[in-house]
C-alpha cells in the first residue's frame, strides 16, 4: 500500500476518535466555529471524508486522463462561493445528513469505514482512477486521498476548536502532503513572494494568506 494510503488511514482513524469524543456529543446541537455549520453538521462533514470513500471506490473507474492535484481545485465550485451559494448549502446539508444518527453512531460508522478501507485501499492498483464527488473529472486515487487528507486535517481543527479540544496532532506522513498542497494552492493564488514573506518575513507579508 502506498505511503499516501497509509497516511490517509491514520488521519481517518484520528477523525473517528475526534467525532466520538464526549465534548463533541455535549455540543452536538450548538453552533460550530464555521458559519452556518452546527457541531453535528461539521462532525458529519468531517466523517464524510471517510465514510464516502468506499462509495467512490465502488463506482466505475472514470475515463482519463486524470487532472493534476492542484488543478482539481481550479474546478471545484465551492472555492470563492458565498456562504449561502447552492454548493455551500448542499455541503452543510450533506454534513447534517451524515450525522443524523447522533455522535455515537457517527463515530462507529466512521470507524467501520476505516476498517473497510484498510482492505479496499490495499486491493486497488497504483494507477487506479476515481471520480471525486466534486467531479465529473478523473483523478488518481492517491491524489484524491490527498484532498481527503487536507479536509480531515483542516476540519479536524475546526471541530476540535468548536468544542474546546486540542487540535489533533498529525504525524509528518499526514501533515507533509497537506502542507505541500496548501502551499502550492497559496502560491497559485498569491504568488511566490507573498507566501515566502508570510512564512519568513512577517513585516513584509500581506495582511492575509490563504490557499482558498
Amino acid at each position: 500500500m502506498s505511503a499516501i494510503r497509509e497516511a490517509y488511514l491514520q488521519a481517518a482513524l484520528s477523525a473517528a476518535a475526534l467525532v466520538g469524543d464526549p465534548a463533541v456529543a455535549a455540543a452536538w446541537a450548538g453552533p460550530s466555529a464555521l458559519a452556518g455549520f452546527t457541531v453535528a453538521g461539521l462532525a458529519g462533514h468531517l466523517a464524510a471524508q471517510v465514510v464516502n470513500v468506499p462509495k467512490v471506490l465502488r463506482a466505475p473507474a472514470p475515463d482519463g486522463p486524470p487532472v493534476a492535484l492542484a488543478d482539481h481545485y481550479s474546478r471545484v465550485r465551492w472555492i470563492g462561493a458565498d456562504l449561502d451559494a447552492d454548493v455551500n448549502v448542499q455541503i452543510r446539508a450533506g454534513g447534517e445528513a451524515v450525522a443524523v444518527g447522533g455522535p455515537a453512531a457517527l463515530a462507529e460508522q466512521t470507524g467501520q469505514a476505516v476498517r473497510e478501507l484498510r482492505t479496499l485501499l490495499a486491493e486497488e492498483p497504483p494507477d487506479r482512477l476515481v471520480s471525486p464527488p466534486a467531479g465529473p473529472w478523473a483523478m488518481t486515487l492517491d491524489d484524491f486521498l490527498v484532498t481527503r487528507l487536507m479536509e480531515l486535517a483542516v476540519h479536524g481543527d475546526d471541530l476540535a476548536y468548536s468544542v474546546g479540544l486540542p487540535t489533533p496532532d498529525q504525524p509528518p506522513a499526514v501533515l507533509g502532503p497537506v502542507l505541500a498542497l496548501l502551499s502550492e494552492l497559496a502560491v497559485r493564488r498569491h504568488g511566490q513572494a507573498a507566501v515566502l514573506r508570510a512564512l519568513t518575513r512577517a513585516e513584509r507579508a500581506p495582511a492575509s494568506i490563504s490557499a482558498f
